[in-house]
């Protein structure tokens, strides 16, 4: 069997025919400070088969886990200060700069902080290096880690062939290939990973709204963000070009998700894995057009749902 196939099996059989997999959403967003060990251990607690998560590089190469390429004022103090505006790109400071930074409860004055009123703070708590949530997680735990470049936006972080570089240099490190997934929005980068490490398995993002769209199937041009790849060329579906590109799973904005992509893309050899999904009759939704997992900020509320339908988590 080819390297690239034998990623796909593994990735299979590490769920088993009836298990559902439930990814905790930046470690468990909605009850603990995003990208956290606290968070991750929050969610770990509840269960989850999946720790999602997101990646930045530091100016000396250190790969971390942050959701933001910047500095973000909703998030982040310094001294025990709020910042006042977003701080600099995380590629431009050093691993014991960034580490000064204070992540453990949002901004009570933002208006991101409104949206996760169940959240509850864990003063002290710095940017984790992927190792350092590698290390805590323990060696049963999977992980979904996520490339994060802009094309729009390639001063803000590492070009994605170099980001992929040191992202599959990390998960090699520290043992977890065989249980880890590298997603991403940006194609680039997973066409870059599956290049350097075809036995980590990959995971295409995608999302179609008004607001954000990176399919871009409207414009009758390739979209930047599917590493060259054109829709249009096979045939207008997303589960097409995401298994062209070599990933193992599909993962669209939930609210793309139809019965008929679910069965065309689980016919195409993909795991299907909505993002981000937090209301429970969204969830039984979901589920019930057989979907293989889903990403929340809450996995405290899935997991009932997930057992009234009669699956096992992992």
């Amino acid at each position: 069997m080819p390297i690239a196939s034998l990623a796909c099996a593994i990735w299979a059989l590490s769920l088993s025919a009836h298990a559902f997999d439930l990814e905790g959403h930046r470690g468990s967003r909605g009850l603990a400070p995003e990208n956290t060990l606290a968070a991750f251990r929050t969610a770990l607690a509840l269960g989850v088969s999946t720790l999602e998560t997101d990646m930045a590089v530091t100016k000396d190469g250190v790969v971390v886990i942050s959701h933001d390429a910047y500095i973000n004022p909703d998030l982040v103090r310094l001294d025990g200060q709020w910042i006042a505006t977003a701080g600099p790109p995380i590629r431009t400071l050093a691993l014991d700069q960034l580490k000064r930074y204070d992540i453990g409860r949002l901004n009570p004055a933002s208006k991101y902080a409104q949206q996760f009123p169940e959240q509850k703070p864990a003063d002290g708590e710095r940017f984790p290096t992927l190792e350092e949530l590698f290390a805590m997680a323990g060696p049963a735990v999977r992980f979904n880690v996520e490339i994060k470049t802009d094309p729009g936006k390639p001063d803000l972080t590492l070009e994605p062939e170099r980001f992929a570089e040191l992202a599959v240099a990390a998960v090699h490190k520290s043992g977890a290939a065989a249980r880890t997934t590298i997603q991403s929005f940006d194609w680039r980068g997973l066409l870059a990973s599956r290049r350097l490490a075809p036995e980590i398995a990959t995971a295409c993002l995608s999302i179609e709204s008004p607001n954000v769209d990176t399919v871009r199937r409207a414009s009758g041009q390739p979209s930047p963000w599917l590493g060259g790849l054109d829709l249009a060329a096979h045939g207008g579906s997303v589960p097409k070009l995401a298994k062209a590109s070599g990933c193992a799973v599909w993962s669209p904005f939930w609210r793309n998700v139809t019965a008929a992509n679910v069965k065309e893309a689980q016919g195409l050899g993909l795991k299907v894995l909505p993002w981000t999904v937090n209301d429970p009759a969204d969830m039984a939704a979901l589920i019930d057009m057989k979907v293989d997992g889903l990403i929340t900020d809450y996995p405290d509320r899935a997991k009932p749902v997930i057992a009234s339908k009669g699956l096992k988590i992992r």
